[in-house]
């Protein structure tokens, strides 16, 4: 078990931004840099012992710093989308950061993607914490939140995200990781033949926007069921207004139970790779990068949408608005935590 810093490149300003790679000598190795968070690799072993790296990137810096997709970054400081960009916290109305038709998206026009983390190592336990302090006012939300992120590998092959807030103001909090995964490889395509299970018999739906309409809506009889396993692209293309609207899943599952338990499953037969979601949270965004930009890549190939998934744990999209969703609100002085494990084997 170690950790490797490596320089990865310097931000326009002239600051350094730094590669951690935690690798467990055991077949997981995960890279990630201080700047946005983000996670660039995942390196996984198949079923013939072969490496693959099972998570969508870029080639730079400099292409992470074009900002579209937050590919494997970190999300905050509200995860998914608050309409209109407004919410009322004691009485009081809040305006934040307007980045997507009008309303907020990810934290806002510079969110937590787009920060330069301070780095921990902590070499006894594989793991770096990433600290950053977003001041009262940023993107328009209330008080000085400091946050961290611990991204830790274990020794049976787990990547897990410990996340850490507190807040000197009554705030909204909402953390996450964006991620794309593709268990044949990040340059293999398609996803289709991929399946996947998610323990949750309830979504929510969404306007034309992609903001929650406040329904909960059970996924019996519809192409939103994932209660048992199928491939990702079985229904993918169906006749449903919602899959329309959006061009595949890009939607809010209401995961099944409390506490810290399973959340997805993600197989590919292809590979023999399967992936475990582990999560105390008590939603979890399906996108099967159906809006992917133009000319993304991290090696020789281009992606295209539909080639990775994302499984983006959270509170409810847009729950300031809805008072039945479980809530973000943060009081002053009070803790948030979250976490969530991603959990690799060989089938």
């Amino acid at each position: 078990m170690a950790v490797t810093k490596k320089l990865y490149g310097t931000l326009p300003d002239g600051r350094e931004v730094y590669s951690y790679i935690l690798d467990n000598g055991n077949g997981l190795s995960v890279a990630v840099i201080n700047y946005g968070g983000i996670v660039t690799n995942i390196y996984v072993k198949d079923k013939d012992g072969n490496t693959r790296d099972v998570v969508l990137g870029r080639a730079s810096l400099e292409e992470y710093l074009k900002n579209d997709g937050y590919i494997g970054a970190a999300i905050g400081r509200h995860a998914n989308r608050i309409a209109g960009g407004k919410f009322t916290l004691s009485g009081k109305e809040y305006n934040v950061g307007i980045n997507e038709n009008g309303n907020s998206l990810h934290g806002g026009v510079a969110g937590f993607d787009q920060k330069l983390w301070y780095v921990t190592e902590i070499e006894d336990e594989n793991a770096v914490v990433l600290t950053y302090t977003s001041e009262d006012g940023e993107e328009g939300f209330p008080g000085k939140l400091v946050t961290a992120m611990k991204y830790s590998v274990t020794d049976d092959n787990a990547f897990r995200i410990d996340y850490r807030a507190v807040c000197d103001k009554e705030t909204v909090c909402n953390l996450t990781n964006h991620s794309y995964f593709n268990l044949n490889g990040h340059e293999s395509g398609s996803i289709y033949d991929q399946t996947l299970s998610i323990n949750s018999g309830f979504y929510t739906p969404n306007d034309a926007e992609g903001m929650p309409t406040g329904e909960v809506l059970s996924v019996e009889g519809t192409p939103f069921d994932f209660r048992a396993a199928k491939p990702i692209g079985r229904d993918i293309n169906a006749d449903h207004e919602q899959l329309k609207l959006f061009g595949g899943y890009d939607h809010n599952y209401a995961i099944n139970g409390r506490g810290f338990r399973f959340a997805a499953e993600a197989r590919s037969e292809e590979s023999g790779i399967a992936m475990s979601v582990y999560t105390d949270q008590p939603g979890m965004q399906l996108y099967t990068s159906n809006g992917l930009p133009e000319g993304v890549k991290k090696g020789d190939k281009e992606y295209k949408p539909h080639d990775a998934f994302c499984l983006e744990t959270q509170v409810f999209p847009n729950a300031m608005a809805h008072s039945h969703y479980p809530s973000p609100i943060l009081g002053k002085g009070r803790t948030y935590r979250h976490v969530t494990e991603y959990r690799f084997e060989v089938l």
